[in-house]
């Protein structure tokens, strides 16, 4: 096992290894005085293993509600916010009570958003059963649901108590679900030089998932550390999103999250090159190892439409944008233009 501590404003360890969903009564003793448990899950993460946690509760001695809806990222929704906090109400948790998100980054968006407004703030343990989820949406105090025409407009900043990855939940995922968080792993490959590109490039990231999640947990841990509420550097871990995110919305989100982080990555490099702030060998390098991954897509989308998006991205401010660029395989940078400049950077990374 692995863990790695975040000093935020909530310090919290993150814990690397197996066996938690069976030990999770245990493992969550430490962290309240409550005997209350609401655990938030999706119907396709719950059945497998939903029972199981229940069960190690409930044999601690803890009281537990189940709340659960669709899987799929139209369900990070108002509506099933509403419905989870009148749940909490209903069980009669108290801030001495626990959150306990099971699944991958719509459940931890979720279940982290209404923890953080129920009663201004209950305690937050989370499960992530998805690579993406324990590389990123797990760690780090982002939470928030979707509007119409935006995603993740609307959340706080509310870091958990605990995160337990538990390694045996990433053996069953579907290769889609695989490959989506093998782009954030890329990511960090990416915008920090320590070797990990190498790494993934010469072993699958599923060979070496305990490393490889701990390593990408430190990365982040670095600048959520530096920058808790993303205002600075930590803006350094949208690489690839402000276009991903924009692909994401242009496909009404039947692409997901990682994939369209991965078109966003290659083609914000691309533009990179045009405009000379990187060289062709990396662009080539990122796009064979994407590649490598099934994760090589073009931008398919009409550069006005991505832009429409672009226009709502929550990295916009004062009719500046923020974007991060790539420098080198490792090393990337965060450049401030004006939103109108944007659509430029669209049309040079491949949109139409």
């Amino acid at each position: 096992m692995h863990t790695v501590t975040v000093n935020a404003s909530k310090k919290y360890d993150v814990r690397i290894g197996t066996g938690f969903i069976d030990r999770l009564g245990e493992e969550i003793a430490p962290l309240m005085s409550g005997k209350k448990i609401m655990l938030v899950s999706d119907d396709k993460v719950f059945p497998l293993y939903g029972e199981r946690a229940i069960k190690s509760l409930e044999e601690a001695g803890y009281t537990v509600t189940v709340f659960t809806f669709p899987n799929g990222e139209d369900s990070k929704n108002i509506k099933n916010y509403t419905d989870l906090v009148e749940a909490l109400f209903e069980a009669q948790l108290t801030r001495k009570d626990l959150v306990i998100a099971i699944g991958g980054g719509v459940v931890t968006d979720l279940a982290g958003f209404a923890a953080a407004t129920f009663q201004r703030g209950v305690g937050l343990v989370m499960l992530p059963t998805t690579l993406l989820a324990a590389v990123d949406a797990s760690v780090g105090g982002k939470n928030g649901i979707n509007l119409t025409h935006g995603k993740n407009q609307v959340g706080t900043f509310y870091q958990p108590s605990l995160v337990l990855c538990d390694i045996e939940t990433l053996w069953s995922l579907p290769r889609e679900e695989y490959t989506n968080g093998c782009a954030e792993v890329i990511k960090y490959a990416m915008i920090v030089n320590d070797g990990l590109f190498d790494l993934i490039r010469e072993t699958d990231i599923k060979d070496q998932y305990e490393e490889i999640i701990t390593r990408c947990i430190t990365i982040k841990k670095d600048y959520v550390e530096a920058d808790e509420f993303d205002t600075g550097k930590r803006m350094m871990l949208n690489f690839g999103h402000t276009i991903g995110h924009a692909v994401e919305a242009c496909s009404g989100y039947t692409i997901p999250h990682g994939r369209a982080v991965a078109i966003g990555m290659a083609a914000i490099t691309k533009a990179a090159v045009v405009n000379g702030y990187c060289t062709e060998d990396t662009r080539m390098q990122l796009d064979e190892l994407l590649e490598q991954y099934d994760l090589l897509d073009d931008l398919k989308y009409k550069a006005e439409d991505l832009m429409e998006c672009v226009k709502v991205d929550k990295k916009n401010s004062a009719g500046m944008l923020r974007i991060v660029i790539p420098k080198g395989i490792g090393s990337c940078w965060i450049k401030e233009i004006y939103k109108e400049e944007c659509l430029k950077w669209i049309v040079l990374g491949g949109a139409r």
